[in-house]
């Protein structure tokens, strides 16, 4: 798989789970949010109180282990940093918040695709604390 394919495969991964999540009643404040010169977010969102970062891994198939398996520490670490610096852009408002992962399963080639959302995959890194 070529890399333009692999970016084309990640963009429809992420509209996919973008209407799984308006599905459920999500609202989408932000896709491939920057923050700073190396973050990015795939998706905030909020549900209903809660202000919700999302990490969309992408897939053809779990032939070679499930998406969610993608999210490692290192992941983990950069996704604290930048909800840790989103928060502190959006100027710290009381919020609760919390890191959700959606794996997507298949292709826009291969009709529907297996949307997985998983609520609260992983807690704020342990170095990181909120500014507000």
């Amino acid at each position: 798989m070529s890399r333009n394919d692999t970016a084309e495969t990640g963009l429809w991964g992420e509209k996919e789970a973008e209407r799984a999540l308006k599905s459920k009643g999500y609202k989408i404040l932000g896709r491939r949010v920057r923050i700073g010169d190396r973050d990015e977010i795939d998706l905030v969102a909020r549900n209903g109180d809660v202000l919700v970062f999302v990490e969309v891994k992408t897939r053809v198939s779990d032939d070679f282990g499930r998406p969610i398996s993608a999210v490692d520490n290192a992941k983990r670490h950069t996704m604290s940093r930048a909800a840790v610096r989103y928060l502190k852009k959006i100027k710290c408002p009381k919020v609760n918040f919390r890191f959700d992962v959606v794996e997507v399963l298949g292709s826009k080639d291969s009709g529907g695709p297996v949307v997985n959302h998983i609520e609260n995959a992983f807690t704020l890194g342990n170095r990181y604390t909120v500014p507000c």
